[in-house]
């Protein structure tokens, strides 16, 4: 009887195991985790031009991966332009550069699709942009002591971890750089990752196409798998994608179990994401969700005719205007671009982004985002502080307010993204900030960063600066 006991009771855990194996797949979280350090030492290696040793002990100390450090192991094969990561030579992923293209992951049995861009032709094509240029060659340091106290602030690293490691600061007032630093081995052309900021680019191409008639954030999200799906996914519209409000089951916890952080082991990273079940109303709930801006990735690459049509659409309609000649989109396995992160440009550049949102969705004297786009993205969503593309002060939140008890105007709106990836936009101050780093303390920073907003705002309203 004991014996039969005890071997019921075996089959019942091993049915547990299996259960929960099959439940929360730990190999595709490894997969995950192989896939993010892959992706960033090829990326900071080959298009920021980083060196890979810094590159993986500062990835490493990243949530999520930290427990993982004393078993990743990685690889840099520089002639073939190729990064391998793994653990202990298991879950290995492999991520390869494209000039123009950032780094991709060859994920599944098919072979990645690279698309057929020249992106260096595509980079110098076209009228001179739209946004005057607003610096010189050589790093525009402050002339206003107030303002380098301020970046010395900016750059200051506690006694303990975690560290901030800031790695280039921009502050523009007036459509003038006014002051700007950078860390060792980082200059004004240095590619940075930005991360979700990358979801203000997608913002700003889903912009593009509802100014061409293409699009409307009011419309059904064109997606072919929920036309006759009879689930109610048919039902969601683009805004509501753009606001995290689709009621999908793509919840974001970066815990590598979760649907956004699986989703980069995909080939087709959207196809994977417009399968999740509907779990609420559209419209109704919100959660932070980077596969929900993937899928509008998705949408702006059909929308605009292919891979290519849709790098040729970026470059012609949104960075060529605006002079943001270092930016760098990376793709996933079919071509789509990473919508919802990993795209690489220059401190300066990112600016530049925030200039056209300072300005309205106007560059120069040329409309590139509908009138009223950019309310309606910093507009807050539910009773949140995000909008549509974009984070935002204009919101009763808890962090809404407590960012403006710490100095950033009730008006700014924001580009966040991972480790403390910052784009501040403040209308009422007529000023952009930008800041960047490999920050791991669980608010990425974002009080150094209000002290920094803080800090320029009473520098450049003291008497000697508004006199220049």
């Amino acid at each position: 009887m004991n014996l039969r006991r005890f071997s019921v009771g075996l089959l019942v855990f091993a049915g547990l195991l299996v259960a929960g194996w099959l439940t929360y797949r730990p190999d595709r979280a490894l997969r995950a985790a192989t896939t993010a350090v892959a992706q960033m030492i090829c990326a900071k290696t080959f298009v920021s031009g980083l060196d890979p040793h810094t590159v993986f002990a500062e990835t490493m100390e990243r949530p999520g991966l930290r427990r993982l450090r004393a078993v990743m192991r990685y690889r840099v094969e520089t002639d073939m332009r190729m990064v391998e990561a793994s653990l202990l030579g298991l879950h290995a992923t492999r991520a390869t550069f494209h000039d123009g293209l950032g780094c991709v992951s060859p994920q599944g049995q098919k072979p990645p699709y690279v698309p057929h861009s020249d992106v260096g032709a595509l980079r110098t094509a076209g009228p001179a942009p739209a946004l005057p240029d607003f610096a010189q060659p050589s790093t525009v340091e402050p002339t206003e002591p107030a303002l380098k106290t301020a970046l010395d602030h900016a750059f200051e690293e506690p006694a303990n971890p975690p560290f901030r490691r800031t790695k280039a600061v921009v502050v523009i007032k007036d459509g003038r750089l006014i002051a700007e630093r950078y860390a060792p081995n980082i200059g004004v052309d240095t590619p940075l990752i930005g991360f979700s900021m990358t979801k203000t680019v997608t913002n700003a191409l889903l912009g593009v196409l509802t100014r061409q008639g293409k699009l409307s954030p009011s419309m059904p999200a064109p997606v072919a798998e929920w036309r006759d799906s009879g689930n109610g996914r048919h039902a969601i519209t683009i805004e509501q994608l753009m606001r995290m409000t689709s009621g999908l089951a793509l919840d974001e916890t970066n815990s590598g179990f979760d649907p956004s952080s699986q989703m980069e082991i995909h080939r087709d990273m959207a196809a994977f994401a417009v399968h999740a079940p509907l779990i609420a109303p559209p419209g109704h709930r919100w959660a932070y969700s980077s596969a929900s801006t993937q899928i509008l990735a998705r949408i702006i690459r059909d929308v605009a005719g292919g891979p290519e049509q849709a790098i040729e659409l970026a470059w012609r309609e949104l960075f060529n205007p605006l002079g943001m000649r270092s930016a760098t989109l990376q793709y996933d396995g079919t071509g789509t671009l990473q919508g919802h992160a990993n795209m690489l440009a220059s401190a300066r550049d990112w600016a530049r982004l925030g200039l056209l949102y300072l300005g309205d969705g106007v560059a120069g004297d040329t409309r590139i985002l509908p009138e009223g786009w950019v309310a309606m993205s910093a507009t807050a969503t539910l009773d949140t502080d995000y909008g549509a593309g974009l984070w935002t002060n204009r919101s009763q939140h808890a962090n809404a307010l407590g960012r403006a008890r710490a100095g950033i105007p009730a008006d700014a709106f924001f580009a966040f993204g991972l480790l403390g990836q910052r784009l501040v936009i403040m209308p009422s101050q007529r000023m952009v900030v930008v800041r960047l780093g490999d920050s791991v303390d669980p608010d990425g920073d974002i009080k150094g960063v209000a002290r920094l907003v803080r800090e320029v705002i009473a520098a450049t309203e003291s008497p000697a600066t508004a006199a220049k």
